[in-house]
């Protein structure tokens, strides 16, 4: 099992400007290997994209870059509307996207030998999106309690989450107590992560989901599962909850030992 994570002494700040010229903030995590890599091995560069609501500064993400970071360097932005990033939120569709390809970029830029994207939840279906139609596409691609299509309302949660879309008093609350900034509705959807998880391929892409996620039923998991085909990895994970808040160290040391036997087998 991994140890507590410890990032905050480490990590250093990090701007990216995305295409659109959105600037968004972010840390970088660097790797804290427990063994000399293999000679030959690829460094791997984690790439996170967090969920709705969340960001680099919170617990969620700081757990999961100092249990990630043993297998690898971590990187992390706020999606724009989100913490210290500018911009206005799109939940996940076409700006997100722009999003994780700067993300992607940057790490190439930096050096980055094999690019593993890693999903929550909105984030998820953002990497699924990204790595089938992105333009700095990653080495491989890990969605994590990752949506399957838009305007899902059929669990409590996600009820909530559409008032604090769709309201205006929803809109006020989700700006004072997350400073979450929304952009306008979408006139169009996006394609869904349903309908582009199958462009993936050749690109390795593992899927993981919780049995108890309150968010997304099983359903979501299982949809993606047989449009992704059998190139895909898939997980359904008892125990697990959903996302950042329900990860724990030996689901996440799991997908880093993926990661590495991926990127080097």
């Amino acid at each position: 099992m991994l140890p507590a994570p410890s990032v905050l002494a480490d990590l250093r700040r990090v701007t990216v400007r995305t295409e659109d010229g959105v600037r968004l903030s972010g840390v970088v995590v660097p790797a804290d290997l427990p063994a000399p890599p293999a000679y030959g091995a690829r460094a791997l560069t984690f790439v996170v994209a967090h969920g709705f609501t969340n960001s680099v500064a919170r617990p969620g993400f700081v757990r999961l870059a100092g249990w990630l970071r043993r297998f690898g360097e971590v990187r992390g932005l706020d999606f724009r509307g989100h913490g210290r990033s500018g911009g206005s939120s799109g939940v996940g569709g076409d700006a997100e996207l722009l999003d994780l390809d700067a993300a992607v970029a940057a790490a190439r830029a930096d050096g980055a030998e094999a690019v593993v994207t890693v999903g929550m939840s909105m984030g998820g279906g953002v990497a699924l999106r990204q790595a089938a139609l992105g333009r700095h596409r990653p080495d491989a691609v890990v969605g994590v309690s990752a949506v399957s299509r838009w305007y899902v309302r059929d669990t409590a949660p996600m009820r909530r989450v559409h008032w604090l879309l769709e309201t205006g008093t929803g809109r006020r609350v989700g700006a004072r107590l997350v400073r979450l900034r929304l952009a306008e509705p979408w006139i169009i959807p996006p394609p869904a992560p349903l309908q582009v998880v199958s462009r993936i391929a050749p690109t390795p892409l593992l899927l993981v989901h919780g049995e108890r996620d309150e968010y997304f039923p099983v359903e979501h998991f299982r949809l993606l599962a047989r449009a992704a085909g059998a190139a895909a990895t898939a997980w359904l994970v008892p125990g697990f909850g959903h996302a950042e808040s329900g990860a724990t160290g030996p689901l996440v040391e799991r997908i880093g030992r993926w990661a590495s036997a991926t990127i080097n087998p």
